[in-house]
Formats: structure tokens, C-alpha cells, sequence
């Protein structure tokens, strides 16, 4: 949508911001006022909401909606595909004369019935029980799309099993804000009604051209090349990072602003990333599951507003060989309903004493889940990422920062802290402004990072969800809270035992601390004499999901039942080995049917060449042409050989047990379909 007044941009901005969102203005317009306050009751203290206010909230919001020119409704949900899914409903209801009104009542809002049975379920459900039902999020907007009313909803099976990722978000984010409060309140805190987590995700993609894409089986079926030489100039100049962004992509990128916007997604920052044809889009952090929400949107919009540009945008973990891949970075954080960041340094000593104590849950959280973490974010995609010089490693670590890992070292050791004096940073010439320098520098290759008043989690894939990281992270801290909460509800002297606390957390748990360089080869050594875990691929990581401690503290704070957790590593291996046998098929396919006979093609036009090259010059030995043929005649065999091995084994592996089939695909398959490359 281009800019209607491009002389006052600002003006447009405000208009167009949030047009196709059922959001607070909307809901003040269409909504009578004891409708809107039952409403906001609902999304600000998660109260339920009553059929009567639902039927008056789906009148008005149906009337909001076909003034917007919507003419069908859908509940947007989030199976455990990686993707949505929808299904449309219109407004019209045939009236006895043969007419037709638009209607949408309080039940078709709260609940819908897709079909469950084609989904994954990870046995959960069989494939004849086919019900499944859609539950409405009133926390997360509805919001038109292509003339769709879009309901976000979470999405059960008939008996009752989470069958999505929203659902164990949304109860992760209930058990954070319950263990969160019972601490503040020990603090203090009467006023505070909910703590959310919060979480906004930096989106890394390629833009290709649209013609160049179409030659490509790999990049069409698996989003990524099987094959391809490594292009003599890649990034090694460093030249496209930051580099100004050429026309057809600020055009790409102003066109998906302007469709971010109007979805109420504030789009924030844009970049050429380090590859060549990478990018990068950061959007303002939000309340978590409105930002899974908005992320699964800008994914799904990027791929759209591509096409429109005759560009393709690819969000696989490594579209290439040879350059960096794509991350999506999940950052993380824990605020009240009454405007205090849990993660921010105060002014004064109580605000501190809750900033170290909340800090302290955090790492002794992600020590112990650090396989929770990994698990979160494993996928054949990812397994090229992580450990590579463009990632992360595969060992989960946190980075605090120089300032505050001496503030937690003082506390251990029961020593002074002595302040560090304030840097300001001069730069040579009088024109140039002094500024303070930041307490500590930042940390690319952490993990875990401290950024000042949130957590970047570096590790996710760019195709990934960001749910499951959510959910990991926000379990594990609220279940770290109910022990503190455990420690400190009978303590006489309640600032000695929060710093006795904090004392202990950093004494047992600091072996997660790491603020040097994480893709040295050392640090994988000093990590493991640490005892941290490294599970390099997915198929190594995926296991630990049930592992007994994990299970029960899934279980005690309500995220998942046993039986939950069990159908996600079934899911989590059953979409490994479904991936990586679409790109060992595309492989054989290309391998077999156009690389060898092109390069047979291209021996037999030698030998043609040679041989009339001969006729008029016999002497010649035409060393080039007979070299070339005998190689390329070898390495053709040798293809077809690697193709039929590949497609041998894989018939081999076909009944085995999943959890086998997997192990064999990453150990034996993978390594194959690099050699064939």
C-alpha cells in the first residue's frame, strides 16, 4: 500500500497504524461501555467472560469488521506444523425470504471445530478422531487479513490436550505471573495484578529473485540449495552489512512496513544483515504471546509482500553454503501490569535487592533447563547454525556483562563492591559529541545475553516459532520463583534471606556465567569441564525433552501434562526425519535426473569437440578435453553411485522405530548428503 501523503508522512502513519486491528480504539467505538470494561477485565486480569458480553463483543466487532470489508471470519490458530492454519466461515446467514443478513454471534467468537485429525498430534489423537476445537485469545487482537476477520486462538483436541503452541504459552505465562507475584508481594508489592513476560524477535531472511528462485527444485521444496559452488565473492568484505539498501528492497521493505502497521506490529529496525541478499527486521517487544503472534504474521507477510516485488523470501536456517544463515533472536523480559521491568537495575536498594533476586531466578533457571533451551530450539534447519562462526554454540551459556557479574561476585564473596566510574567517550575532534559509555559491551556470540534490562536468546532458527523458547524459558524461571518463594515466606529477616539466596544461587549456578568469546574451540572444552551439556544436533537434543526432571517441572507448573510432553519429542523427531527426507529425495531426484546427465552431456560434447578438433589438427593431443571427460565421466558415476546409496539406505531405515529412523538419518543420511553435494 503506498503512502497516501508521502509531504507528511507522520499524519499517514497515525492513520494507517493499526486500521485492520480490533484493538482499544476499535473496541472503544463498537463496543457499549459496560461491554468494553467487561472486555478489558477479561485481557487485563484474565477473567472470564460471560456469553452476553461475548454475543455484544461479537456484534460490535463483526460490525467494525465489514466496515473494513471483511467478509469472512476464521479462528487463527497455531498447530504444531510451525505455521498457522485457518479455516473460513462467512458472515451471511440465508434468511426464509432468500436474502441474507451478516451475522456472527458470542459463540462462533469463543469457540470454533476445525478438523484436528491431519495435524500432528504426536499420538495424541488417532487419525478417525478428527474433532478438535479452537478457543478464542482475547489477549491478542483480532485483525483482518485479506478481507478475513482473524480470531487468534489456542486449539485443543475433543479430550482436551493442547494441540498448539499458543496454549503452553499462554498457561507458561500464567504460572510465571503467579509465582511472580507471590514474590513481589513478599516485597511489598500490593499493587501489581499480573507480570507478563514479555518477548520481541529479531527476524533475519534472504530476498532472491523470483527468476532465479524458479530454477531451483532445492530452494522451492526445501528452502534451502542441496547443491551449488560457493560464489567467488561472498561476504568476506563485509561490504553488506549495514550497506545501503538498494531500491527494490527499500521497496520490499516500505510496502511490508506499511502492511505490518496496519496490523498494529510495530516494525521497528531494518537492515542489510551480513550475507549477501540477507536482511534483517526487528519489531518492538511486546507481551509474549502477542509477540509469537506478530512474528508468525511478519513471517507469513514477508513471503507475501516478496511476491509482489518478484523477489522470494527465504527463512530456512541456511538458504547457502559458504555465508552466514538466518537467527531469529527472542528477546526476553518480565514486567507488572503497574510499569515495573523485573529486569531493570533501580535507583534505589529495594529495587535492586528485587532486580537480583528476579536476575538470580533467571540463571539459576537457565542452568538448570539449559537442555530445555536447547530442545526449544532444535531443528535440521538450525543444526547448520548453531556452533557455526554466525551463531551461537550448541552449549548454552548466559552473559552478563563485566559490571554486573562483579556485583554478583562481591555478594558470594561477602566483599565491597566498588562502583565503577562512569566512561564518557571522547573521539578526537571537537565536532564530535563526549556520550557515557555503556557498563559492558555486548556479546554476539552468547547464547544468553544480558542487554540491560531484558535477555536476548541468540539461538532460535529464523523459521522457528518463538513460542517453545517462550515457554521454556518463562516455565523453568516460574519454577525457580515458587522455590524462592518457598525459602523466603518463612524467613524472620527477609532481606537476609534474599540475599542468602542470591548468595547461593551465584555460588551453584555460576558455571553458566560465560562473557568471552563463544566460538572458540576452548570454550567448548572449559564448558564441558564445567559440566554444561552440549548436544550438538537435534537428534541428540530432542530425548532429554522427557527426561524425569524436566517432565516434573513441566508437570508442577501446569505448562504441559506427561502425556503433552510425550507427543512434542514424538512431533519434534517425526518433523526431523519428514524434513530432511523431502531434502534427500529432492537431492536423488536433481542428482539422477539433471546434474549427471548434464555433466554426461557435457563429456559427450567434449568428445565431439575432440574429435573434430583432431580431424583438422591430428597431432593435437587435446589433453584438456580427454582430462575433462575422463573426470567428469568418474565424478557422473560417482553421483548416481551417492544418489542409489542415499536411496538405498533410506529404504533400509524405512521401519524402523522413529526415534531410530531419526538417529540413522542424522548419523548416516546427512553425512551422505553432504558427500553427494
Amino acid at each position: 500500500m503506498p503512502l497516501a501523503a508521502e509531504r507528511n508522512p507522520m499524519s499517514t502513519m497515525s492513520a494507517i497504524y493499526g486500521a485492520k486491528v480490533f484493538d482499544d480504539r476499535a473496541m472503544k467505538q463498537y463496543l457499549a461501555s459496560d461491554v468494553y470494561k467487561s472486555l478489558r477485565k477479561t485481557i487485563d486480569e484474565g477473567e472470564q467472560l460471560d456469553l452476553h458480553a461475548a454475543n455484544a463483543v461479537a456484534l460490535g466487532m463483526k460490525e467494525w469488521a465489514v466496515n473494513q470489508g471483511a467478509t469472512h471470519f476464521t479462528h487463527w490458530f497455531q498447530p504444531m506444523t510451525g505455521i498457522t492454519a485457518e479455516k473460513h466461515d462467512s458472515f451471511i446467514s440465508p434468511q426464509k425470504d432468500g436474502s441474507v443478513i451478516m451475522d456472527f454471534s458470542g459463540k462462533e467468537l469463543i469457540k470454533g471445530e476445525p478438523d484436528a485429525s491431519s495435524f500432528p498430534s504426536g499420538g495424541l489423537r488417532a487419525t478417525f478422531e478428527a474433532r478438535g476445537y479452537t478457543a478464542w485469545d482475547p489477549t491478542s487482537y483480532a485483525f483482518i487479513k485479506e478481507n478475513t476477520l482473524c480470531i487468534p486462538t489456542a486449539f485443543c483436541s475433543f479430550s482436551g490436550e493442547a494441540l498448539d503452541t499458543k496454549t503452553p504459552l499462554l498457561r507458561s505465562m500464567d504460572s510465571l505471573s503467579r509465582e511472580a507475584l507471590k514474590i513481589l508481594k513478599l516485597l511489598g508489592n500490593t499493587t501489581a495484578r499480573r507480570v507478563s513476560s514479555c518477548a520481541g524477535a529479531e527476524q533475519e531472511y534472504f530476498l532472491v529473485t523470483e527468476e532465479l528462485f524458479e530454477k531451483r527444485p532445492d530452494l522451492k521444496l526445501c528452502g534451502r540449495t542441496l547443491f551449488g559452488a560457493k560464489s567467488p565473492k561472498g561476504q568476506e568484505m563485509d561490504d553488506h552489512y549495514f550497506g545501503s539498501l538498494k531500491p527494490r528492497v527499500k521497496e520490499f521493505m516500505r510496502d511490508l512496513d506499511n502492511e505490518l502497521w496496519m496490523l498494529g506490529i510495530a516494525a521497528k529496525t531494518e537492515h542489510n544483515e551480513v550475507a549477501p541478499a540477507q536482511h534483517e527486521l526487528a519489531c518492538v517487544y511486546t507481551v509474549a504471546n502477542v509477540a509469537v503472534d506478530q512474528n508468525q504474521l511478519v513471517m507469513e507477510l514477508m513471503k507475501k509482500t516478496a511476491i509482489k516485488h518478484g523477489l522470494r523470501c527465504l527463512l530456512h536456517e541456511k538458504p547457502f553454503a559458504g555465508v552466514n544463515g538466518s537467527g531469529k533472536h527472542n528477546n526476553w523480559s518480565m514486567a507488572t501490569d503497574d510499569g515495573i521491568n523485573l529486569l531493570s537495575m533501580g535507583k534505589t536498594s529495594e529495587e535492586n535487592k528485587r532486580f537480583l533476586l528476579f536476575l538470580s531466578a533467571v540463571i539459576k533457571a537457565v542452568d538448570d533447563y539449559q537442555d530445555l533451551l536447547r530442545i526449544s530450539v532444535s531443528s535440521a534447519g538450525n543444526d547448520h547454525r548453531l556452533g557455526a562462526d554466525e551463531a551461537p554454540p550448541a552449549v548454552v551459556s548466559i552473559f552478563l556483562g563485566e559490571e554486573l557479574t562483579k556485583i554478583l561476585e562481591a555478594i558470594e564473596k561477602d566483599i565491597p563492591y566498588e562502583k565503577s566510574e562512569a566512561v564518557f567517550m571522547k573521539l578526537g575532534t571537537d565536532v564530535l559529541p563526549s556520550f557515557k559509555r555503556d557498563n559492558t559491551d555486548r556479546n554476539r556470540t552468547s547464547p544468553f545475553a544480558f542487554t540491560g534490562n531484558k535477555f536476548e536468546f541468540r539461538m532460535p532458527g529464523s523459521s522457528d516459532s518463538i513460542a517453545a523458547a517462550n515457554v521454556m524459558i518463562n516455565s523453568a524461571v516460574a519454577d525457580t520463583l515458587a522455590g524462592f518463594y518457598d525459602e523466603l515466606k518463612g524467613a524472620e529477616d527477609i532481606e537476609k534471606a534474599i540475599f542468602g539466596i542470591i548468595k547461593k544461587t551465584i555460588t551453584e549456578h555460576k558455571r553458566i556465567i560465560f562473557n568471552g568469546n563463544g566460538y572458540e574451540a576452548d570454550w567448548i572444552k572449559e564448558a564441558e569441564k564445567r559440566g554444561l551439556k552440549n548436544y550438538r544436533t537435534t537428534v541428540d537434543a530432542i530425548p532429554h525433552l522427557t527426561d524425569e526432571k524436566n517432565v516434573a517441572m513441566l508437570t508442577r507448573q501446569g505448562v504441559f501434562t506427561a502425556v503433552e510432553v510425550e507427543s512434542r519429542k514424538e512431533i519434534m523427531f517425526e518433523i526431523y526425519v519428514k524434513t530432511l527426507g523431502i531434502e534427500l529425495e529432492t537431492a536423488v531426484t536433481m542428482a539422477k535426473r539433471s546434474i549427471a546427465p548434464a555433466v554426461s552431456g557435457y563429456a559427450a560434447k567434449l568428445a565431439k569437440d575432440m574429435i573434430k578438433i583432431k580431424s583438422c589438427v591430428p597431432e593435437l593431443k587435446c589433453e584438456f578435453e580427454r582430462g575433462t571427460i575422463e573426470r567428469l565421466s568418474v565424478l557422473a558415476d560417482e553421483i548416481i553411485k551417492g544418489a542409489e546409496a542415499i536411496e538405498n539406505r533410506k529404504k533400509e531405515i524405512a521401519g524402523l522405530p522413529l526415534e531410530e529412523k531419526a538417529a540413522a538419518v542424522s548419523s548416516e543420511l546427512v553425512p551422505m548428503l553432504g558427500a553427494l553435494r
